[in-house]
């Protein structure tokens, strides 16, 4: 067995060993806040209204403690574009005089040895890149409220799950909120997000068949030496 081939299956191995596991639903972190978690009401007592539980008839519904929900509006679109050029030329001339003793030039068996040469060299290099990317995400996600920030800043976070015939697909988001950036229908743009984390990917065979085999990522890593 050469030792080429028990490298290649040495690394190949380590390659498998590092394959992402499927992202799985029902992740705790992004679960809706447990009811043991939220505010249990206090004691009243001589009165039948009590704040932590109270509902104000004149509140226009947006979200403001800790267990209420809120619906992000996916509006995310991203677009870079990046060209790079280079360009580099040298060129070298060398002329040395005759090599010569006390004036004389110098031979070799009767034949002067020329010491007078010329030469030129050219290097050249050119190189040129472009890059174009852009994305789009739309669409809705009700999330919960997870934490009210000392200075009334909401962290919010949540997922959402799709069953399809060919997979699943879903969205997982958690990000802080204003309560002044949310509308009076209870909804906030993701682009008010503050530390957004935004994910969207799938699961299933239409989304395995866009993702590259870990062979192929080996021969294309710097792990492939040739």
């Amino acid at each position: 067995m050469s030792l080429r081939f028990v490298f290649l299956m040495v690394a190949a191995s380590i390659l498998v060993g590092c394959v992402n596991k499927p992202v799985q639903p029902n992740r705790p972190y992004y679960a809706p806040v447990a009811p043991q978690q939220l505010q249990q009401p206090k004691p009243v007592n001589g009165a039948i209204f009590n704040a932590s539980t109270s509902m104000n008839i004149y509140s226009d519904g947006r979200a403001h403690r800790v267990g209420d929900i809120i619906t992000i509006v996916l509006s995310e679109q991203t677009q870079s574009s990046k060209t790079a050029k280079t360009t580099a030329d040298k060129t070298s001339n060398v002329n040395l005089p005759q090599a010569t003793v006390l004036g004389n030039p110098i031979a070799l068996f009767g034949a002067p040895i020329s010491a007078n040469s010329g030469g030129a060299s050219t290097n050249s290099f050119e190189g040129e890149g472009k890059s174009d990317m852009s994305n789009s995400l739309n669409g809705n996600i009700t999330v919960t409220v997870h934490e009210v920030l000392p200075n009334g800043v909401l962290v919010v976070r949540g997922e959402k799950w799709l069953t399809l015939n060919q997979g699943d697909e879903y969205i997982q988001i958690s990000g802080m909120v204003r309560p002044q950036d949310i509308s009076a229908d209870n909804t906030v743009s993701s682009t008010k997000l503050a530390d957004a984390r935004i994910g969207y990917s799938g699961t299933g065979g239409v989304h395995d068949t866009n993702v590259m085999g870990w062979l192929s990522r080996f021969f294309i890593s710097p792990l492939w030496p040739f």
